[in-house]
């Protein structure tokens, strides 16, 4: 049950990035709308985290180098993000 609801929300997740790669919406439904919360109690709290945290975060989920509990949900949500999406996301969300 917990692991089809995981699959689900990533499904949903990955839907909404594809669709628009820098709105930030479809990473509130684990992170929170302003990033205050641990994804699923396992993350760190991303609005901590400065630019360059995320920037690294989110390119190594991508290949695969960084995560722990959520390394697989989260390689699935940044997949198809582009380098240019990587730093808007990060320059939108971390910390100033």
């Amino acid at each position: 049950m917990i692991k089809t609801s995981i699959i689900t929300i990533a499904t949903l997740g990955l839907l909404s990035v594809t669709a628009s790669a820098v709105d930030t919406k479809a990473c509130a439904g684990c992170h929170g709308a302003n990033f205050e919360k641990k994804a699923l109690g396992k993350s760190k709290i991303v609005k901590d985290l400065t630019a360059d945290e995320i920037t690294k975060a989110l390119k190594g989920y991508k290949d695969g180098t960084y995560g722990g509990a959520m390394k697989g949900v989260m390689k699935g949500q940044v997949a198809k993000l582009s380098e240019a999406d990587i730093k808007a996301i990060a320059d939108k969300v971390g910390k100033k």
